[in-house]
Formats: C-alpha cells, sequence, structure tokens
C-alpha cells in the first residue's frame, strides 16, 4: 500500500516561498502520477498541481505562474515550489498518488496534510 509524507509547511509572509515535499513509499510502483491539493476553512479541496510519470504537468488556474511541482525519481519524491505566496494560499496542503487506469484516474492514497500559513 502506498504510504505518503509531506513536509515543508509553516509560516510565510506575504510575496514569500516555500517548498514542499512528498516522500512516496510502499508500492511506488503502481503511481502513475502524484499531485498536491489544498483546502482552506470553509472550502473545498482544489487542485494545485500533479505531474505524471513522463513528467506532464497540470496547474490549478489560480497557481499557474507561481508554483512549480516536479518530482525526483530516484527519491520517490514530488515537491511544490510555491513563490510570490499570498494571504489566499493558506490552507492545508495535501499531497496525492494516483494511478491512471482505462481513461479513470483512481486515487491511490492521500497524505496527511501540511499547512501553509501566508501573513499579511
Amino acid at each position: 500500500q502506498v504510504q505518503l509524507v509531506e513536509s515543508g509547511g509553516g509560516l510565510v509572509q506575504a510575496g514569500g516561498s516555500l517548498r514542499l515535499s512528498c516522500v512516496a513509499s510502499g508500492g511506488i510502483f503502481s503511481i502513475n502520477g502524484m499531485g498536491w491539493y489544498r483546502q482552506a476553512p470553509g472550502k473545498q479541496r482544489e487542485l494545485v498541481a500533479t505531474i505524471e510519470r513522463d513528467g506532464s504537468t497540470n496547474y490549478g488556474d489560480s497557481v499557474k505562474g507561481r508554483f512549480t511541482i516536479s518530482r525526483e525519481n530516484a527519491k520517490n519524491t514530488v515537491y511544490l515550489q510555491m513563490n510570490s505566496l499570498s494571504p489566499e494560499d493558506t490552507a492545508v496542503y495535501y499531497c496525492r498518488a494516483h494511478q491512471n487506469r482505462n481513461g479513470f484516474t483512481v486515487v491511490l492514497q492521500w497524505g496527511q496534510g501540511t499547512q501553509v500559513t501566508v501573513s499579511s
């Protein structure tokens, strides 16, 4: 079974940067892609960014041009570099691993979440 451990969250001032990391273990060969999602208080969980095994990426509209997702296969790790942070980016950030089966995305696991707080 896939396990995900996130790190790198914290408190940062507006305009600052943070880098999140997510390490996958157990059943990693079943993973086709990984991504980051976030959930702010009172809001639904939303897509931040995903990256597939072939390196293709997808970003939520609110983070395009500011956030970059990348992966280091040798370390089974996915990163999220977040620049030009604003208070609207404050949320719990979750790592997710998925598998692509016959055109459908099957979620394999969610991480426990890491808090990102951006002060104004």
